[in-house]
């Protein structure tokens, strides 16, 4: 393909998806515009059509998974009141998602740090909502009787970082579906918070 062929087949989401692979494999501070550029088959001079800084690529792909986190998150539970099949439905959201969005998963749980300030603290302060919506559940049903842990807080610490390790290892060509996974995980889940099979 000629690089005006590539050029005209270059857009935004194009450039932002390979800067999303790069990141994923090198890191955002090993990744060099030359080499986003070089996937694309363009110059790079060409891809400040499509973008600001490299910087706005990171910080687009963090505020976009940290958003989709919180979405999945409301969806699973706005229309459910009991404390466990709260937190069953919430871990099993965020368990899919990193099974199915191995990419993002990895640079915002690497990278998010290497944002300038004030994005760093914002979206930091994203991703806490969903670490204490999600503590919330357990100290509700703790309260309730429906769980058997005393730190709610270590409860959604340890179910969150199982669920992240997930990008870590998850293969699509793998035995098992992200649906399995992650199923198998919010089982795993029930267990830390000392619930046997949902």
């Amino acid at each position: 393909m000629s690089t005006a062929g590539a050029r005209e087949k270059v857009t935004s989401e194009a450039v932002l998806d390979a800067a999303l692979t790069l990141f994923a494999q090198r890191g955002y501070h090993g990744t060099a515009l030359s080499q986003i550029a070089e996937r694309l088959g363009v110059r790079t001079p060409s891809l400040y059509n499509h973008m600001r800084s490299k910087h706005d690529l990171l910080l687009t792909i963090v505020e976009r998974t940290v958003t989709g986190v919180l979405e999945d998150f409301h969806a699973a539970t706005a229309q459910r009141t009991d404390p466990l099949d709260r937190l069953y439905h919430a871990t099993l959201a965020y368990a899919r998602r990193h099974a199915s969005h191995r990419r993002e998963a990895i640079v915002v749980n690497r990278d998010t740090t290497s944002l300038d300030e004030p994005h760093r603290s914002e979206m930091q302060g994203l991703r806490r909502r969903h670490e204490h919506a999600l503590r919330d559940i357990i100290a509700e049903g703790s309260a309730a009787g429906r769980f058997a842990i005393e730190s709610p807080a270590l409860g959604s610490f340890a179910i969150r970082e199982m669920c992240v390790s997930i990008a870590r290892w998850f293969h699509d060509e793998g035995p098992m579906t992200p649906d399995q996974v992650a199923r198998e995980y919010t089982e795993f889940a029930l267990s830390i918070v000392g619930v046997g099979r949902y």
